[in-house]
């Protein structure tokens, strides 16, 4: 009979592993509890051991993930059974599928209490492991007392005891207050005397957690622990099964003194000095050896005994011994414990007197900030952060700024911060502190926060002996021919505040103030443009009575931006243009800012959120805090012959700058949030290099041979993850262009490619390279042209008009009649999408060089899906709009025949590319796809739209697409904009290439009027 059941587990175990499939395992899984819930039924007929078998089976089962829901009462049962086999299923399969708050475990807590305090060691030792694994009030109220009995029994196996205490560790941890504190920190002192190391070190975890929750009413522990820590430490009478690589139960000696730790501190003389004395004992006899799991037992003991030393504030000599240790360890070769040593020298700066020992070791901490894993980096910089005072910190905070131009961009920001406080704090004398704080901006702007400069800020208007340094050094950066935009918000405020404290210096009148700050006005973001108009409200109130010429430029630029779509611009230039025409009186409305209140700096809550930060989140923030270029045109200073010039690249001013006034770029590339698509870097083309380095990375640099120019950093900072990288600029020499001009790439390529992404390569030939960059929002975007000249002479005649359709308004700001040599230019091009269309905006672009005239005609990426946001949309917000759309001609159905064969995968992702979110789970049907997104546009505002696809797994070549909107003509034109997504459309041919001509430019056929191929070679 026992072999017959046992076969019978064994060929439903063998029946599950060879089901060939999931649904003929449910089957026989059903089959097989089907039998068991019959078998149960007739429970009379059934002997102890069959009830195991099926018991058994309904364990494997419940292993297995399927629900169990009957026979809990047989498996409970089963723990009253005489015999060791069937009361060992019960109570593993108990504990398996009941939890602490299943009624039919009432039924089971006389059986558990018999088995607890019975004579059969086996039993009591099944009952405790079912006690702890369930835990559970009731039990902990019905058991604990017996369980205690057991623990401080002395005529129970250390096997028995051992399971005991562990048992009520469980007990007191899921409910503090079973554990009788009145009488109870005697036993455990008596449980401290115990020679079994078993069930001393079981007792110790239970004391730990004694003490973590009320330390006053173990006082007599204390010297019990003290006592053990002796015993391991000499090693006696330690078995040697509790021996570790020679180590005496590293793990007991660790849990003695954490608990030690919870103790505020010793009285006791004499426990004292036994104490030190086996922590000097720890100390000395610790050292890094090869084998790597005596290091970890050892290094495990080493560093909970540094933890007790630096808790009991141990005297200076033994300090010094712990930071001397530690100071071998920071310079290993292992990691791990490089790690550790930073870590708990870090640990160490809490304690008085240490400080001035652990800058003996400032050097090697330096050279830790170097170390290949980032996590050393990490504690490296906490190390140097913390230890710095006064008579360091100098030579800390220029390591710092030094070690910043190299570091990782996942430690940039916190870097920048900690520089910044540490600047703050143990300054030598302000000036200094004006110095750090501005070397970091230029170092690192992208990761230098607000909070940083509006504290350079408050410290420069509370400081009047300071303003006139700080109003020089800002006007020494803004000479620099490329600045972080951060510079430019720092600079401006400070030359607007105390710019005619400089008045008599050279370079510094009102006039050439305002030119070298308005230079830097088309290239930064929406959120600066409002800083400089108040710098220029505050020149113009500086220089009264104002100079006639100065006035009338601010007057236009302020007039220019009173039709500004954005408020806060527009605000500013309407007050600031009525203030500025009040006189005299513009003294007293913008006078100097008062001084600041005194007040605790905002950096050093900042500093302990950053330290909190994951590295995926500081990540996250470095990205959204990437912002644009400060460079408006940048140029190589290189002479006609090609020789490398002895400046490399500086700040080139457009002509006419009384026209430019009005018109030169007022609108600013605006990168919010970091939402600037990411570029992957591509290679040069074979006529030369790219000019839009900063927005495809770095590339290599191509020209005459021997000839190679190297711009300087942060020329032009573009797109998230290059804003680092050099740029380079490729030269080609005049005399070495062919005859005939020839556009490199296609170009309808190159547009289609834009189509899908918002950074890179519009329209290049060997003289010039165009480019854009976009940023979209809502229904409106933002779009820069980089007019790269890529020739040792200069592009004139230069013209670039906008041929928008109907539906699309865009403004583009002034583009200079000159690009000089190896220069770029950017163009802001601001458009607002006024309704749904799949028309394009056509630029009309040509140049002249030497004698040959160029005109193109290029499309804009400006199309219908830039002005989609996808948005998740749940079953019960989809159903009811799809069904409010009843029909034609907000709801519209076609069937699209022709369809470029792909997987349901392929098309989910062009969708995800068009910005149509593929919405999981709404569709039954497998081989159907529904997606949402929202529509922008100034007349519908935001408009929800929903996509079916029904496909035909037998004919990929067609299926059928039902598009809805609130809008007809939306819906229309969204359903005729994906069928052509879908449909294949062979690559339009290469235009022809435009014909340079003595006297009349030939113009390339203008852009396709055919909607139809507007996409075509996205697929």
């Amino acid at each position: 009979m026992a072999m017959s059941g046992m076969r019978g587990l064994s060929v439903f175990i063998s029946d599950i592993r060879n089901c060939q499939n999931k649904e003929l395992e449910r089957l026989r899984v059903d089959k097989e509890l089907g039998n068991i819930r019959t078998r149960f039924k007739n429970e009379k007929g059934l002997t102890p051991y069959e009830k195991k078998k099926y018991v058994w089976k309904m364990l494997y089962i419940y292993m297995l993930g399927y629900d169990v829901d009957f026979g809990h009462m047989e498996a409970v049962s089963l723990i009253s059974a005489p015999k060791y086999p069937e009361k060992q299923v019960g109570y593993i399969v108990t504990s398996c599928l009941l939890n602490e708050n299943h009624d039919f475990l009432r039924l089971a807590i006389n059986a558990v209490r018999n088995d607890i305090i019975g004579r059969n060691e086996t039993f009591q030792c099944l009952a405790l492991t079912l006690v702890g694994n369930i835990g559970g009030r009731e039990f902990a109220e019905s058991l604990a007392p017996d369980v205690q009995k057991l623990l401080t029994s002395s005529s129970c196996r250390p096997l028995v005891r051992k399971k005991a205490a562990l048992c009520l560790l469980r007990l007191f941890r899921k409910n503090p207050d079973v554990v009788n504190v009145d009488g109870w920190s005697d036993r455990m002192a008596q449980l401290l005397d115990e020679r079994d190391l078993g069930v001393l070190t079981s007792s110790m975890s239970l004391l730990v957690a004694l003490v973590s929750n009320n330390h006053d009413s173990y006082w007599s522990c204390l010297p019990k622990c003290v006592k053990t820590l002796e015993r391991l430490a000499r090693n006696q009478d330690v078995p040697q099964e509790y021996t570790y690589y020679g180590i005496p139960s590293p793990w007991l000696q660790v849990k003695t003194m954490r608990a030690l730790q919870y103790f505020p501190t010793i009285e006791d003389p004499n426990t004292r000095r036994s104490l030190f004395e086996v922590l000097q004992r720890i100390l000395m006899g610790t050292d890094v050896v090869k084998n790597v799991n005596k290091n970890n037992a050892s290094h495990a003991v080493l560093f909970e005994a540094l933890a007790l030393v630096m808790h009991l504030d141990a005297e200076k000599e033994m300090m010094s011994q712990c930071v001397a240790l530690l100071g071998k360890f920071i310079a290993v070769r292992e990691p791990n414990i490089r790690y550790l040593g930073l870590e708990n020298m870090t640990r160490m700066l809490m304690v008085t007197d240490v400080q001035d020992i652990i800058k003996r070791h400032q050097a090697q901490i330096i050279t830790s900030l170097k170390d290949p894993d980032i996590s050393i980096r990490r504690r490296a910089l906490d190390l140097l952060y913390g230890m710095c005072d006064v008579s360091n910190a100098k030579d800390i905070v220029e390591e710092l700024l030094q070690y910043l131009s190299t570091a990782d961009f996942a430690m940039r920001e916190e870097l920048s911060l900690k520089a910044a406080i540490l600047a703050e704090k143990f300054a030598p004398d302000l000036s200094w502190y004006v110095d750090v704080i501005l070397q970091l901006i230029d170092k690192a702007g992208d990761f230098v926060s607000d909070d940083i400069w509006f504290r350079v800020v408050q410290f420069v208007t509370n400081n009047e002996d300071l303003q006139p340094y700080a109003a020089v050094k800002a006007r020494e950066y803004l000479d620099k021919p490329a600045i972080h935009e951060t510079m430019v918000k720092v600079s401006a405020y400070l030359l607007g505040e105390y710019s005619h404290l400089l008045a008599r210096r050279p370079g510094c009148s009102p006039k050439e103030i305002f030119s070298i700050i308005h230079e830097k006005l088309p290239t930064v973001s929406t959120s600066t443009v409002p800083i400089l108009l108040s710098t220029y409200a505050k020149i113009l109130m500086h220089t009264q009575p104002p100079e006639p010429e100065l006035q009338n430029q601010i007057w236009a630029i302020f007039s220019k931006y009173e039709s500004c779509i954005d408020v806060e611009i527009q605000q500013r230039a309407v007050e600031y243009f009525a203030l500025s025409r009040k006189g005299a009186a513009l003294m007293d409305i913008l006078a100097e800012m008062p001084k600041f209140p005194e007040r605790q700096s905002a950096l050093i809550k900042k500093a302990e959120d950053t330290e909190a930060d994951t590295a995926e989140q500081s990540a996250i923030k470095l990205r959204a805090q990437q912002q644009t270029s400060n460079a408006l045109v940048v140029t190589d200073q290189r002479p006609a012959n090609g020789t490398p010039a002895v400046n490399q690249l500086s700040l080139v001013k457009i002509p006419s700058m009384s026209n430019v006034d009005h018109d030169l770029g007022d609108q600013g590339v605006t990168q919010t949030n970091g939402t600037l698509t990411v570029v992957d870097p591509q290679p040069p083309t074979p006529s030369g290099g790219d000019l839009l380095g900063d927005l495809l990375g770095p590339l290599a640099i191509e020209g005459p041979p021997a000839v190679s120019v190297l711009s300087e950093r942060n020329l032009v900072s573009g797109v998230e993850g290059a804003s680092y990288a050099d740029e380079r600029l490729a030269i080609a020499p005049v005399e070495e262009q062919a005859n005939t001009v020839q556009p490199i790439g296609n170009i309808e390529e190159r547009f289609h490619a834009l189509c899908l992404k918002d950074s890179g390569v519009l329209y290049e030939d060997p003289y010039i390279q165009i480019g854009i960059k976009a940023e979209w929002r809502a229904h409106q975007g933002r779009l820069v042209l980089f007019l790269g000249n890529k020739n040792t002479a200069p592009l004139v005649s230069v013209q670039a008009l906008i041929l928008p359709p109907s539906h699309l308004k865009m403004e583009l700001s002034l583009v200079p009649e000159t690009i000089p040599p190896r220069a770029q230019v950017q163009c802001p091009l601001e458009v607002v999408n006024l309704g749904p269309s799949r028309d394009v905006a056509v630029l009309d672009f040509s140049y002249k060089f030497g004698t040959y005239v160029v005109n193109v005609k290029l499309r804009l990426p400006a199309v219908l899906n830039k002005f989609l946001q996808p948005i998740s949309v749940s079953a019960d917000e989809f159903f009811p709009q799809w069904r409010s759309l009843s029909g034609p001609p907000l709801k519209l159905q076609e069937v699209v025949r022709g369809v470029r064969p792909m997987s349901l995968m392929e098309m989910a992702n062009l969708f995800n590319s068009l910005r149509l979110m593929v919405c999981q789970g709404l569709d039954p049907n497998p081989n159907n796809l529904v997606a949402s997104t929202t529509f922008f546009s100034d007349n519908t505002r935001a408009m929800l739209c929903l996509l079916r696809i029904e496909t035909d797994p037998a004919d990929r070549t067609q299926l059928r697409m039902t598009v809805a909107s609130g809008d007809p003509m939306l819906t229309f034109e969204l359903k005729e904009f994906i069928k052509e997504q879908l449909i294949s459309i062979p690559t339009a041919p290469q235009a022809p290439a435009p014909v340079p001509t003595q006297a009349q430019p030939t113009k390339s056929p203008t852009a396709s009027s055919d909607p139809g191929a507007m996409l075509a070679g996205l697929l």
